[in-house]
């Protein structure tokens, strides 16, 4: 077994502390398999590469972005009625896996957060999932900042009249 460089330590954090978050990020384009693989191969490049870029977390956020919009568009031309199909599989696969302690119903929040457009998706997922600021944001997605800024602030108002609309049932 080869000895571990400060280089692999540090990817190996690097790997830990934003996974997560790289997969879901990923997942607004593709299915959870290919936004799999999509992060593995991020990091492979990575590791291949010998070094770390300047802002690693933003490297990577960029990087995921690339390869899963590349990807979705690989997917796209595989034909429609493919296309169909895996948005259906990842639609049952969902994007939060629920926890008894939750505060807010994951299959809600799910649909709030689908029902808005890709880039204000795409924004409140690098903000909030991501930990990444407004400036990473942009950076990420190749946007101004104050279009990051008006994205987010729409899609945090959207999300909160979705969630806090009164429920349909009528009461016993």
């Amino acid at each position: 077994m080869e000895p571990t460089t400060p280089v692999d330590v540090r990817i190996r954090e690097l790997f830990v502390a934003h996974g997560p978050a790289l997969l879901l990020y990923a997942r607004q384009w593709l299915d959870r398999a290919a936004a799999q693989d999509v992060v593995q191969d991020v990091f492979v490049r990575l590791i291949a590469g010998g070094r770390l870029p300047a802002e690693p977390r933003t490297w990577l956020f960029r990087c995921v972005r690339n390869a899963a919009i590349s990807a979705c568009r690989s997917q796209g031309r595989r034909g429609r009625r493919e296309q169909r199909a895996g948005r259906a599989a990842a639609a049952a696969g969902g994007w939060f896996v629920p926890r008894v302690d939750d505060r807010i119903d994951a299959e809600a929040a799910q649909e709030a957060l689908a029902s808005l457009s890709p880039g204000q998706r795409e924004v409140v997922t690098l903000r909030i999932w991501s930990g990444l600021t407004l400036a990473q944001v942009a950076e990420v997605t190749g946007m101004p900042v104050s279009t990051v800024h008006d994205q987010y602030r729409a899609a945090l108002k959207a999300v909160r009249e979705r969630l806090e609309q009164p429920c349909r049932n009528p009461p016993p």
